[in-house]
């Protein structure tokens, strides 16, 4: 057993607990800078807006199963920028630009696209450029994600889910610990219209239990 499975296991009941009180016990962050051995994860900056479009928002087929639209022109990848520079200043706003330390370049994000701090909750929605698939960029960023979560902000619930005709996407919610919780039929609309979701989830219970299957800080 390593010293950080050791740490998370004696420590897991006392977050456990706290998680439980209720929505004031989450110690929101906001959008820290956090790093991985390939990646950064970092807030988005209103230069990175060519990255973003050329590199994923411009490409149908890496919006073909997500909720907002291809963006046609670089000026939508800037306006959308825009936005998010605003809600860094709130504490609960979680919006990551995932940069590839090799080429020092956005290739894709991952945000909390919904929360609940009643029930201690975060979803989690990510897309990556198409040049960047298969290479595991996009599980690298989610358990870090994970890990953050968990141990800094007080999550107790972390979620995601995605179409069904998109199955690469469960495949990085499994990889990272998440646990398949069934399908909602017609739950959703995305570029595609009116779909299923399957839904995913991992709670703090899982995660500090020492599980294997979970990917913790000494595995990154």
């Amino acid at each position: 057993m390593t010293t950080f499975t050791r740490w998370l296991r004696l420590n897991f009941q006392n977050i456990y607990k706290k998680n439980r009180r209720g929505e004031c016990e989450v110690n929101h962050k906001g959008t820290v800078t956090l790093e991985t051995e390939r990646l950064i994860l970092r807030r988005f900056y209103i230069e990175d807006a060519d990255a973003m479009y050329n590199n994923w928002a411009s490409d149908a087929e890496v919006t073909k199963f997500l909720t907002w639209p291809t963006h046609s022109d670089v000026a939508v990848s800037k306006a959308v920028i825009t936005s998010w520079l605003e809600l860094y200043q709130k504490p609960n706003h979680y919006s990551w630009t995932i940069v590839l330390k090799a080429i020092d370049e956005p290739i894709g994000s991952i945000a909390a696209v919904k929360r609940r701090d009643d029930i201690s909750m975060v979803h989690i929605g990510y897309c990556i450029g198409r040049k960047w698939w298969h290479k595991g960029y996009t599980s690298e960023a989610l358990t870090r994600l994970v890990r953050f979560f968990f141990e800094e902000v007080g999550a107790n619930r972390i979620e995601s889910r995605h179409d069904p005709r998109n199955p690469n996407s469960g495949k990085v919610m499994q990889k990272c610990g998440l646990r398949y919780e069934g399908i909602s039929r017609a739950a959703d609309v995305n570029n595609q219209g009116i779909c299923d979701v399957v839904n995913y989830a991992i709670l703090a219970e899982d995660y500090f239990s020492g599980s294997d299957k979970i990917p913790k800080g000494d595995q990154l």
